[in-house]
């Protein structure tokens, strides 16, 4: 193969153009310099796993050679459709947005699918409105919905009513498989709770996140159910709900750290109430972990931004993300898919230690 040709100056090829002295070249100077036909070549482009290897390394050589991009809204016609992937959510923690969006953006990049995003809040009267109109505006390709608009039911049915692609991120199976990426929360209450057990604590509360959130249920019924492998259980008194934010946890931790008995461990729904709890120990005089153990769940950047460090669970949210794009977008992975990287890890910091005596 002779790479080094000049593109075809055919006038009918409407892609054509001139950039600094040379003009880009079309999808028909690919095929051409690589010796197969145009489909090929889109084949390759759209990443599908119909090509030898060999023959869509060739191309994509080619393609490197002469920084060949396709035109979207040229594929987009192309194709009668778009190649835009939607992301529908309403969470009140802002680092896990920004997790997920980079986890999305993994999955994406070199599809030549770009990322929308759409926040939105599912106590409004005009919630499921705002969305089809958003997905009949940007007329996109599908869309990946995090907990907690993954969890509406009603998001689910008018996707398909509309007939736009969906891939939901939850923390249970609530769809067709093709439909799921499933985080294994539960799983991670469960940890948490061992953990603070190892370490002899049995004072032990609970800080959920807010009742609308499936994961708030899944990570304090895992959470109950390794406490009551170990004979325990939580009072109605350990158990106080918070929204996922800092303030609410400042807010819930003054009001389980007056109680007599106070804890000595207090298992927070996520990092930014943990965080919060911190706070509310200082503000009582207490020293963590020396007279009180908290452990979080998320393992964001704030678990390792605030002292003493977070004891937390690790949930893989870019990884999750990035599976969650590729499954949209029908990406074929070379390497089979491991499953268990969706599932919490417990990671053990500075914040947890032996119950005092």
């Amino acid at each position: 193969m002779n790479s080094s040709k000049t593109p075809s100056s055919n006038p009918a090829d409407s892609e054509s153009s001139v950039e600094g002295g040379r003009r880009r070249a079309t999808i028909n100077d690919i095929a051409r310099l690589a010796g197969v036909s145009k489909k090929t070549v889109s084949r390759v482009i759209n990443q599908s796993p119909f090509v030898r290897d060999e023959t869509r390394q060739r191309i994509e050589a080619v393609i490197a050679e002469w920084g060949y991009a396709p035109d979207p809204q040229a594929r987009g016609l192309a194709f009668r459709r778009s190649f835009l992937i939607g992301m529908i959510y309403d969470n009140p923690n802002p680092q896990y947005v920004v997790n997920m969006q980079l986890g999305l953006l993994d999955g994406l990049r070199g599809s030549g699918f770009e990322l929308v995003v759409h926040p939105c809040d599912r106590s409004s009267p005009t919630f499921l409105a705002d969305i089809r109109a958003f997905v009949e505006r940007q007329k996109l390709y599908g869309v990946v919905l995090p907990p907690s608009a993954s969890e509406d039911e009603r998001v689910a049915k008018l996707l398909n009513e509309i007939g736009c692609a969906y891939i939901r991120i939850a923390s249970v199976e609530l769809d067709k498989p093709e439909h799921m990426i499933v985080g294994h929360d539960r799983m991670g209450g469960a940890q948490a709770a061992r953990h603070i057990l190892d370490l002899g604590h049995r004072r032990i509360a609970f800080i959920s996140g807010p009742e609308t959130f499936r994961s708030s249920h899944e990570r304090r019924g895992g959470f109950e159910d390794a406490l009551a492998e170990a004979g325990m259980k939580l009072a109605p008194d350990d158990i106080v709900q918070g929204a996922y934010t800092f303030e609410s946890g400042v807010a819930c931790g003054d009001v389980l750290l007056a109680r007599t008995p106070r804890p000595t461990a207090i298992f927070c729904g996520n990092d930014e109430m943990a965080a919060g709890v911190l706070q509310s120990a200082r503000k009582a005089g207490l020293s963590v972990p020396q007279d009180l153990t908290i452990v979080g769940f998320d393992d964001f950047q704030i678990a390792q931004a605030v002292w003493p460090p977070l004891t937390t669970i690790r949930t893989p949210t870019r990884e999750i993300g990035r599976m969650a794009a590729e499954k949209l977008i029908g990406v074929e992975r070379r390497e089979p898919r491991d499953m268990t990287k969706t599932e919490p890890t417990l990671v053990v910091r500075e914040s947890s230690g032996p119950a005092p005596a």
